[in-house]
């Protein structure tokens, strides 16, 4: 696989990556491959987590090797329960994880109580506090906080963290989704003052919840690791998807995130009335039919409810394997 190849399926479905030219020049070095994503435990893996999964499997195929940092001082610190409750999730994590697809061998997972109460890393923390203003603490929380309106004062640790994370972990590329971009430019400018590298930042879109809003565990506008086969095409018979409309229908999500780079061909199924079946070998082929209105906003759905079906039994399958 040339150069170009790899950094074809490195920014796969990726936002922003800061920047193209650091990502080219660590692949044609030769040097050390390794990639990282953190997340506080979360009792529900879904498509949101997924998105992640993918863009670590595409950096797996091109050499990378993954850190997934499961973190649970940062959730500690966000208020998300005490360390006993927020391990039980972490396990259940990263069952979640390899479940999807994540290969076992090329990935590391890491509990953030492992290294970041070491004298190391809080001397570190105390010399980012240094030099990072409140405002810009703040700031970098603003995506991420559960409480933006009155903050507490661990939350102003937490991305001071995040970014010395990057540099203990001995990582090359930081992934994120765009909640994380703040967080990340922090580390990018504060972590070479420490004497560390300058990380590369990958940002993968953040997905919309299946009424078009924001996702929200409150909501329950989402599609989790755990629904059955007839809760998916529940939802997603159910989920807001406007006719011709490409951007931000999250139907059209599934199918550019989720379905196209896990199969080669997708097959569209249609009454043999309305001209049959449709199959496409690509994510924009299908755009251009549904904007055309060549695609019935139903079929789409019916299509995308199919495959994602297909792939989260593969995860159930793995899970029950795994004694979840």
């Amino acid at each position: 696989m040339d150069t170009e190849e790899k950094l074809r399926l490195a920014l796969r479905n990726v936002e922003e990556v800061v920047t193209e030219d650091e990502l080219r020049e660590l692949i044609e070095s030769g040097g050390k491959l390794r990639a990282y994503v953190g997340y506080e435990p979360s009792g529900e893996i879904h498509l949101g987590h997924m998105m992640t999964v993918n863009k670590l499997m595409d950096l797996q195929s091109v050499g990378f090797e993954i850190v997934v940092l499961l973190a649970d001082v940062h959730a500690y610190l966000n208020e998300k329960g005490d360390f006993e409750e927020i391990r039980k999730v972490a396990e259940y994590n990263r069952a979640a994880f390899i479940s999807l697809g994540l290969d076992e061998s090329k990935a590391r997972f890491v509990l953030g109580s492992e290294y970041q109460l070491e004298s190391d890393y809080i001397l570190d923390v105390l010399k980012m506090a240094r030099m990072t203003t409140i405002n810009r603490a703040r700031r970098s929380m603003d995506e991420v906080s559960r409480r933006k309106d009155d903050p507490m004062v661990s939350q102003m640790v937490y991305p001071l963290m995040q970014a010395l994370d990057i540099a203990h972990l001995g990582v090359t590329v930081a992934v994120g989704g765009m909640d994380q971009r703040k967080i990340h430019m922090l580390a990018r400018e504060n972590l070479p003052k420490l004497g560390y590298h300058v990380p590369v930042c990958i940002h993968i879109p953040i997905l919309l919840g299946l009424d078009g809003e924001k996702m929200s565990s409150s909501k329950g506008n989402y599609i989790s690791v755990r629904d059955d086969e007839q809760s998916v095409i529940r939802k997603i018979r159910k989920a807001f998807c406007p006719e011709r409309q490409i951007q931000d229908n999250p139907v059209m999500d599934i199918m550019r995130y989720h379905v196209f780079p896990r199969f080669d061909r997708v097959v569209i199924e249609r009454d043999v009335k309305y001209g049959g079946d449709m199959e496409y070998e690509s994510f924009e082929e299908l755009a251009r039919d549904y904007s055309s209105g060549e695609i019935h906003p139903l079929d789409l759905k019916q299509s995308a409810a199919r495959y994602l079906n297909i792939l989260l039994d593969n995860a159930r399958k793995r899970m029950k394997n795994m004694g979840w």
